[in-house]
């Protein structure tokens, strides 16, 4: 005859889950010895695994109890629907898993191939990878709801790149970031920022203006850089009184 503890031990358990099958009404109560103490048989050992067994697939445990007083063509019958469930569960598991792995892959995930490797591009140049990082999140809005200009953004990004002092002023866009509201040095960045802006072909800004994003879209955009950097407000008013206004969407301020 065996302790509670020897049962639990022998069947896998704990003494704990023991009790809780004894109060569920899975596993009868034993006769106890003349010192109070349960005793158990090779039944009980039997009878345990089973429940374990049953409980460890997924079985509710009001459906073990089922289960563990049915015929052998009823016992057969469930486990085959329970089976069923458990491969439906591990399909389903799997395809979390891919996608779980799909995130491994990090821009190619949410953004289409010439974005990827536009971003490709920004680290080959040796663009920090927290610019980077806002760029790729800033291109997954756009992507999910402008997919098919994303093409003529991207195009339009990378010719941008060509130039060497769009390089540079992407580089040093990531020391801008941890500057504080009245940097003595944001004047200067202002004026850089308008000298960029100077330098876009009008064609390019008519393009841009007849497919123009909604106000929602750049509103969002606009809140991820208002949100991210501190000195974005003082920029802005420097870049009104300079003629400019907007972050996603640069318009001229008409005087």
């Amino acid at each position: 005859m065996l302790t509670i503890s020897q049962l639990a031990s022998y069947a896998g358990v704990t003494v704990r889950a023991v009790r809780h099958y004894h109060d569920k009404g899975l596993l009868p109560e034993p006769v106890r010895d003349h010192a109070g103490y349960r005793r158990y048989d090779a039944a009980a050992v039997v009878e345990l695994i089973r429940i374990r067994t049953l409980a460890e697939a997924g079985v509710p445990l009001a459906r073990v109890k089922e289960l563990l007083g049915a015929g052998s063509e009823e016992f057969a019958a469930a486990v085959a629907q329970i089976d069923r469930r458990l491969r439906a569960e591990i399909r389903e598991r799997q395809r979390h898993r891919e996608r779980i792995l799909q995130l491994t892959a990090g821009e190619s995930l949410a953004l289409p191939p010439d974005a990827v490797a536009y971003l490709d591009r920004l680290r080959e140049l040796g663009i920090p990878e927290r610019m980077i990082g806002g760029e790729r999140d800033a291109w997954i809005l756009v992507a999910a709801q402008l997919p098919e200009r994303m093409e003529m953004y991207i195009q339009s990004k990378r010719e941008q790149l060509e130039d060497a002092s769009v390089v540079e002023f992407y580089r040093d866009m990531d020391d801008v970031i941890d500057w504080e509201p009245g940097d003595p040095r944001l004047p200067a960045l202002a004026d850089r920022l308008v000298a960029q802006l100077e330098t876009v072909d009008e064609a390019e800004w008519k393009a841009f203006a007849e497919d123009p994003m909604s106000d929602d879209l750049v509103a969002l955009l606009d809140s991820m850089f208002l949100d991210q950097v501190p000195i974005a407000g003082d920029l802005g008013r420097l870049l009104e009184e300079r003629g400019w206004t907007g972050w996603t969407k640069f318009e001229r301020v008409e005087h």
